[in-house]
């Protein structure tokens, strides 16, 4: 795995979201919480383009994956 560590901000524009703090904030609000029976990729809110990037970057264990992981604990917390 590589050592790059990705901001949220950086994620939310890999993904071609708006990526302000309250933009980022807003989304998870908005999608959270999320079912646990859902893979965070499968959830019905991304594109087809988004939940394939989601899904390879996990899978290959990538430099995103720490912080897809960390955005799938946001939008599972209770809100």
């Amino acid at each position: 795995m590589d050592a790059t560590f990705h901001p949220l901000k950086s994620l939310f524009e890999q993904l071609g979201l708006p990526a302000d703090g309250g933009a980022i904030d807003q989304f998870i609000e908005v999608h959270a919480p999320l079912d646990p029976s859902i893979v965070l990729a499968e959830a019905s809110f991304w594109e087809p383009s988004q939940k394939n990037f989601l899904r390879d970057e996990i899978l290959k264990d990538a430099d995103w994956a720490e912080v897809i992981d960390l955005l799938n604990a946001q939008l599972r917390e209770p809100r």
